[in-house]
């Protein structure tokens, strides 16, 4: 199947064959149809599957098609979504799709001045993508009403529940024109994310491209287990590799995201971190950068994380693993992307082998082990372990193994870890 054969206009398959998209995901092949029609939607999509395309070709096919006679430009489509990354990544994404069209998108979040948003509001825009925070504080200055609105899109819900914005969409929801088409989704549907929904959506066609909280098949998955201070070094054993072009690394906390870049520094690897207490226009800066590969290594923490759409990003990296199960699905969905093959190497220290536990019951699959790297994690008996060379670059570590009293014998002293 092919974008042609889904109805689209002339204007957009020109900007998407420009942008080198000629055959649908699973979840725009069965989406598209459905929000053309008018219908509400239930979108239940892992990261990575293309869902932003998904809804902003109909959305703008179906804008073009039903112009405004108001001269004046007005809101008549609204995307709610997290994070400012995400949000920004959605209006590149209109904005591409949309380039022959006509129709004028922007975007608003927090963590930034007002007026340069303010000022794009006051000349008239059709799209509008926002984080709830900084909308409904424009709207209560009066600067944004929402009575215009004709197709609604409340994007990444679950992320919305853990970072407590329920309360804020709640709000928006009551702002919306009771007449409307309303598109939901939503990587995984606890309770109270169904709950929102049934709120939300009048007589829904639903979308479930995979089954929820599980990962791509397209991406490999492997584990070390390491001591906590062990870890450093590992990574930078790994990125010894140089065919690992680019890797977006995880960290639990803001100030282990920055300990990580700065130990990577001092080892000639350019890397750069991205999460809140960076300024908005450092974040965009590291993560240009990082799409430009000009920086190698990208460490984020799992909220900034959400937005960042890199193409053919092969490497993700957990230098930690998550406590909570479901984020370890949206941490390596940023590789292995629409169908492309990606790679995720996970640490594990023994502290956090409850974690393990947890995911690897919510994904339904063990995790394959490497055991044979020089910083193996004492006191432990490692699942079932396929072998790695680490000797396929002359600056790796050798390593033998004594059969004598079992325990690996390595050239050059390991670290222990503390």
């Amino acid at each position: 199947m092919q974008f042609k054969s889904l109805e689209i206009i002339e204007p957009i398959l020109k900007a998407l064959e420009e942008e080198g998209y000629t055959i649908p995901t699973p979840i725009q092949a069965q989406a598209i149809p459905i929000v053309l029609k008018g219908t509400d939607l239930l979108g239940c999509a892992q990261t990575g599957t293309g869902k932003t395309a998904a809804f902003a070709i109909p959305i703008l096919q179906l804008l073009s098609e039903n112009k405004s006679s108001d001269k004046r430009r007005k809101i008549r489509s609204l995307i709610v979504t997290p994070t400012r990354e995400l949000a920004i990544q959605i209006d590149e994404s209109f904005k591409n799709y949309g380039r022959h069209t006509g129709l004028i998108s922007t975007v608003i979040f927090g963590g930034v001045g007002q007026a340069p948003q303010v000022a794009v509001l006051n000349k008239g825009v059709d799209i509008l993508i926002a984080t709830p925070g900084r909308l409904l504080d424009l709207m209560t200055q009066g600067f944004i009403s929402l009575k215009d609105v004709e197709i609604f899109v409340l994007d990444e819900a679950d992320r919305m529940l853990d970072m407590g914005f329920i309360h804020d969409v709640k709000k928006l929801i009551a702002a919306l024109p009771q007449k409307r088409q309303s598109l939901f989704f939503s990587a995984t549907m606890p309770p109270e994310i169904v709950t929102l929904s049934h709120k939300i959506l009048h007589h829904p066609s639903k979308v479930e491209v995979t089954p929820s909280a599980t990962t791509a098949d397209t991406v490999k998955q492997f584990m070390y287990f390491v001591d906590k201070g062990n870890k450093i070094a590992l990574l930078e054993l790994i990125l010894k590799d140089k065919n690992i072009k680019t890797a977006l690394v995880f960290a639990r906390t803001k100030h282990g995201a920055d300990k990580i870049v700065k130990a990577l520094l001092k080892h000639n690897i350019k890397a750069e971190a991205i999460h809140g207490n960076k300024a908005q226009t450092a974040r965009q800066r590291a993560l240009t950068n990082f799409k430009e590969q000009t920086t190698r290594v990208l460490v984020a923490t799992d909220i900034a994380a959400r937005g960042i759409d890199v193409d053919d990003l092969e490497y993700v990296i957990n230098f930690e693993m998550p406590n909570i199960a479901e984020t370890y699905v949206h941490r390596i969905g940023r590789t292995g992307r629409a169908g492309a093959n990606g790679t995720a190497y996970s640490f594990c220290d023994a502290e956090e082998k409850a974690y393990l536990k947890d995911i690897e019951k919510l994904i339904n699959k063990k995790i394959p082990v490497i055991d044979e790297h020089p910083f193996p994690l004492i006191d432990h008996n490692p699942i079932k372990a396929p072998k790695q060379d680490f000797r396929r670059n002359n600056n790796a570590p050798k390593q033998t193994s004594s059969t004598g009293n079992n325990k690996k014998k390595f050239y050059g002293k390991p670290k222990s870890g503390r």
